[in-house]
């Protein structure tokens, strides 16, 4: 009896690999730099914002402690804190290497705590990154209504000048400013 033939995955697009891995490279370097600025704002009394963890499944108990797990889909924005005073933030940071964002980076879930936290009085926002220079603190409400503000479903640093992030002391951006 003859077993049953394997279906071999099809082979993976090696330029589309690389491009995924700077990708990541990059929006982890992104929030490297908005760590630090947010950590530079703790140290000063003027803020406290944490990143918020993404959702990780536990697939195999490797014993001792030790297991392999899976990131699961992002449900909530990057980061949450208060400002001195009481203020509560809640933001969502996007990084491109391309001269485009997409409205649709920010996921329908995400999409709904952001308005959830809105309508209770939250400042939220979208900080985003075209490379690690060009950083831009965008209101939520002009996310939301990006398509009715710019006329389509995207943004680029053009559209974006009066949302401009300045640098501050070592380069990092000073979104809370």
């Amino acid at each position: 009896m003859t077993q049953p033939a394997c279906k071999k995955a099809p082979p993976k697009d090696p330029a589309r690999q690389w491009q995924g891995a700077a990708s990541k490279q990059l929006g982890e370097a992104f929030e490297r730099r908005i760590d630090a600025a947010l950590e530079r704002y703790e140290l000063r009394g003027e803020a406290l914002v944490m990143k918020t963890p993404e959702p990780m499944r536990a697939t195999k108990d490797l014993g001792g402690g030790r297991f392999v797990a899976h990131h699961e889909k992002k449900a909530q924005p990057d980061y949450k804190g208060v400002l001195k005073g009481g203020r509560a933030i809640v933001f969502e940071a996007k990084c491109t290497a391309t001269g485009r964002m997409e409205q649709g980076r920010v996921t329908p879930e995400q999409e709904k705590a952001l308005n959830g936290f809105s309508a209770l009085g939250a400042e939220c926002f979208v900080v985003v990154g075209f490379g690690l220079r060009d950083i831009y603190k965008v209101p939520w409400a002009d996310w939301r209504g990006m398509k009715d503000r710019w006329g389509r479903k995207h943004v680029v640093p053009g559209d974006l000048g009066e949302h401009r992030v300045r640098p501050g002391p070592g380069g990092l951006p000073l979104i809370l400013d």
